[in-house]
């Protein structure tokens, strides 16, 4: 197997940093919502959300993914103040006990992602990358910050998925840039999950490569989603294999960074992809 593409970024946050290099990153997912898809409610508490962020820490994640809205299919927004209130106490507990890790907002609304990162967090990861909040851009450029820019749309109407998946990457990235973005800082996610059937989901997988196209880091989130668990036919709660297998697929075409629900198995195996894929 040929050594898969990756981009070598480095972002300094003061007593944080991230690098993007050869070594795949974990970033671990910390819901502060009552409905998420798999965890909601379980770490509704500051003290809840700490000591699970400290679990996931020591089990080798390097960013800390914090989110205050559930996305999943069918969702109830809420406003920006209510995933205000959910996320800034944890933003502000983690950034003082643990000042080393990168913490990263998981939001579509520019006023959240700006008040988060005044409160300690460093990336932004926004699943309609711009689309859901016009101002999204002017603060994530103000900001200098990295920018985690998934693909979604508003149909399933794809002719080709990954093609499309890529254009429509495109065309938003050419609004960030032109909003002052730097292109050093955007990190595509294609967006499994989102806007996609299983059978969109199962090709895109296979294809994940052609994301390269684009010529940015790839961040990869299919932790515990529909399509594994429907292809399983099992829970949300027993499907870790799954995700693995996703994962390791993801790593060894080029996915530098892996959002994940179990941080301890998907480490694991992330360690041993890097090992073969650098032999």
């Amino acid at each position: 197997m040929k050594q898969p593409v990756r981009y070598t970024r480095q972002y300094d946050f003061g007593a944080a940093s991230l690098t993007l290099d050869q070594t795949t990153k974990i970033m671990g997912i910390l819901n502060i919502t009552p409905d998420s898809f798999s965890d909601g409610g379980s770490y509704t508490s500051v003290d809840t959300a700490l000591r699970h962020a400290m679990q996931m820490a020591e089990e080798g994640a390097d960013i800390i993914d914090i989110g205050g809205e559930s996305t999943r299919p069918g969702h109830d927004p809420v406003s920006a103040q209510e995933e205000l209130d959910r996320v800034l106490p944890v933003i502000a507990a983690l950034h003082h006990e643990l000042p080393q890790l990168t913490l990263s907002i998981d939001t579509y609304k520019a006023e959240v992602a700006r008040q988060s990162l005044q409160a300690g967090a460093h990336i932004v990861n926004d699943v309609w990358g711009g689309m859901a909040d016009e101002q999204m851009f002017a603060v994530v450029a103000e900001a200098g910050c990295p920018y985690i820019l998934m693909h979604n749309r508003y149909d399933m109407d794809y002719t080709d998925v990954a093609a499309d998946v890529c254009r429509d990457l495109q065309q938003r990235i050419d609004l960030a840039l032109q909003a002052g973005i730097d292109a050093n800082h955007i990190i595509l996610d294609p967006g499994i999950g989102f806007a996609k059937h299983a059978q969109h989901n199962l090709e895109l997988m296979r294809r994940l490569d052609e994301l390269h196209v684009l010529k940015y880091p790839l961040l990869l989130g299919t932790s515990r989603k529909r399509f594994i668990r429907s292809v399983l036919d099992a829970p949300a709660n027993d499907v870790v294999e799954g995700t693995t297998a996703t994962t390791a697929f993801g790593i060894a075409q080029g996915c530098q960074i892996i959002r994940v629900h179990d941080v301890r198995a998907n480490k694991k195996m992330a360690m041993m992809c890097d090992a073969m894929l650098q032999s």
